[in-house]
């Protein structure tokens, strides 16, 4: 099938406004951090599950790979195709419909191109909470964030996408649709279909629409921002929250000092809330908890933990948010650090998990070896403590320049990840691998595990058509990747 005649079938499908080309393809070419660039041979808006699947039959029958795309907000170019111009990218942003919400079962059926702001609108409309809370939440889409395996700062209480996913909608490769949205807590009836497609990154399917698990709103939320003299302390803290309030512990953030001190270097209006010694802490942690009684139960509880916490020594200065609107302003400021860190200059990130119990081990040993070897990169650590998902940026300085940090950027991937590996922890905590860390997992999984994870990918797309060159290396790359 020639060019033009795979274009007009396209158009035929979906319609002529819906294939874009040219100028109006281009933002969806780039990733959201401007670090990946492709082609594509179009840009193609389906408009429902059905659309979905007759496109896909179309680029099966011509062989023409398929890179899904929701937001386009991964930080590890998975949605973005490579320069060769021979895919589609399938745009899946008109999937936005809320097709059901179920108060009584609590779960509520959306497609795969709604917002997640708009999906947390619609749960709270209807006297529910959906839980999952992300910086990007105003434009990255439910299919995306359950391609990834989203996480966001609520982990700590009700889980991953995963979590929160009781059912699904796929596309598979072959164009056929896959109805498993079923609502239901509990199906032991074979192969758990969902949990694969969940986290796989558009590779092994197409997800159209999903029935998520909603939860009661609190009655309360107490915020607090503590100054924490070390790690440990930090850790000793995060140990007596979780005894004290169980399960309405919602989100435990960990911030290094030099992270806050560049947000308020950068947006002036906004201040640490400390004084004296507090203001001069090295770690910071924002704690956030949910009372389903009252704000007067809440507090009483925040502030009895809280309070044996300062006699104890993990923490030198508390900040108890007193209203909404403070508790958004602490928030605010752990929001703002990625923000800032963008307008700083060049950064490498990594989103890395560990045991909590090593975190402390990971930052000295790394710390040290970083100063060590690449002298005047700045470190920049910040993330949710209550799930060992950490976010250990590394941002050119005058010390170590945007030209050195380009330079020598594969070595300091690999000294930190190294130490992540070391350590029994992950490379991808909550953002992916996307084409950015196709090589880590060569490097890191285990020679079973990848053949394994090939057989599955062979099975389920066995023309290698859906995200090619995502999460696994393609066939014609596996052995450079394997080596770097």
């Amino acid at each position: 099938m020639s060019q033009d005649d795979f274009l007009q079938s396209l158009r035929a499908l979906v319609g002529a406004a819906h294939v874009l080309g040219g100028e109006q393809a281009a933002p969806f070419l780039v990733d959201w951090r401007g670090h990946f660039r492709g082609a594509a041979r179009a840009v193609v808006r389906p408009g429902s599950t059905a659309e979905v699947a007759e496109v896909v039959r179309c680029c099966a029958a011509a062989g023409v790979p398929i890179v899904p795309q929701g937001g386009n907000t991964s930080l590890c170019g998975g949605a973005t195709p490579d320069t060769s111009g021979r895919a589609i990218v399938l745009l899946l942003t008109r999937l936005d419909r809320i097709r059901e919400i179920d108060t009584d079962n609590d779960s509520m059926t959306v497609e795969a191109g709604c917002l997640l702001q708009t999906v947390q609108q619609a749960a709270q409309a209807a006297g529910r909470l959906f839980p999952l809370s992300l910086a990007a939440e105003g434009s990255c889409t439910v299919g995306g964030n359950l391609a990834t395996n989203a996480g966001g700062t609520q982990v700590l209480r009700y889980g991953n996408m995963r979590e929160l996913c009781l059912g699904l909608e796929v596309v598979d490769a072959e164009g056929e649709v896959w109805h498993g949205l079923r609502g239901l807590r509990k199906d032991n009836t074979g192969y758990d279909l969902r949990d694969l497609y969940i986290g796989s990154e558009g590779t092994l399917g197409i997800i159209t629409a999903a029935t998520l698990k909603l939860h009661p709103l609190p009655a309360a939320r107490c915020t607090a921002m503590l100054a924490v003299p070390d790690l440990e302390s930090a850790l000793a803290l995060l140990s007596r929250a979780r005894a004290g309030f169980g399960a309405a512990l919602t989100g435990f953030e960990l911030m290094s000092a030099d992270c806050l001190a560049l947000v308020t270097a950068t947006f002036r209006q906004q201040r640490l809330p400390f004084a004296g010694e507090g203001a001069q802490a090295p770690w910071f942690a924002l704690l956030e908890m949910s009372d389903a009684e009252s704000e007067q139960h809440g507090r009483e509880r925040f502030e009895t933990v809280l309070g044996a916490a300062l006699e104890a020594g993990e923490a030198l200065d508390a900040v108890i948010a007193e209203s909404l609107a403070h508790g958004r302003a602490l928030w605010h400021l752990r929001e703002s650090i990625t923000l800032a860190q963008a307008q700083a200059g060049r950064s490498l990130k990594h989103d890395v998990a560990l045991p909590i119990s090593r975190i402390p081990q990971f930052m000295r040993e790394t710390g040290a070896r970083l100063a060590e070897r690449f002298a005047g990169l700045r470190v920049m650590p910040f993330g949710h403590l209550g799930d060992g998902n950490l976010h250990y940026n590394l941002l050119s300085g005058p010390g170590f320049d945007a030209e050195a940090l380009a330079a020598r950027q594969d070595e300091i991937y690999a000294c930190v990840h190294d130490a992540v590996h070391a350590l029994g922890g992950s490379v991808s905590a909550e953002h992916g691998v996307g084409q950015l860390k196709v090589a880590e997992v060569a490097r890191y999984k285990s020679a079973h595990e990848l053949r394994l994870m090939a057989r599955i990918k062979a099975a389920l797309d066995p023309q290698g058509l859906l995200n090619p060159g995502k999460v696994l290396a393609r066939p014609d790359q596996a052995d450079s990747a394997a080596a770097s």
